[in-house]
């Protein structure tokens, strides 16, 4: 028997049943920040760095308040370390002479 739209499974990706949202999940994005940060120590820093930054920031939930999964704060400041490095480097390599490292 056909049914004409009244059933529960209208709109399967919808937030019922089962509280699916689209979009990457907090877990993931938090992994992929952690991996951004510790891929920008080896090479692009300053790309990889707040890369891993908004990662961390987006799988926190944009919010420093309630509870925190450690992976996103990891990549966080990993990433603000990243950045951190990568900046003194090409401040240190624009001066004269030999440079900061």
């Amino acid at each position: 028997m056909a049914s004409f739209g009244q059933g529960s499974r209208r709109h399967p990706r919808s937030r019922g049943r089962t509280w699916s949202r689209t979009g990457p999940d907090r877990a993931t994005l938090a992994i992929v920040g952690v991996v951004c940060a510790v891929a920008g120590f080896f090479a692009l820093g300053i790309v990889l760095g707040p890369a891993a930054i908004v990662c961390g920031w987006l799988a926190m939930g944009r919010s420093w308040a309630g509870s925190r999964p450690v992976p996103a704060v990891v990549a966080l400041v990993l990433g603000a370390i990243d950045t951190l490095l990568a900046l003194i480097g090409l401040i240190g390599a624009t001066t004269p002479g030999y440079g900061v490292f």
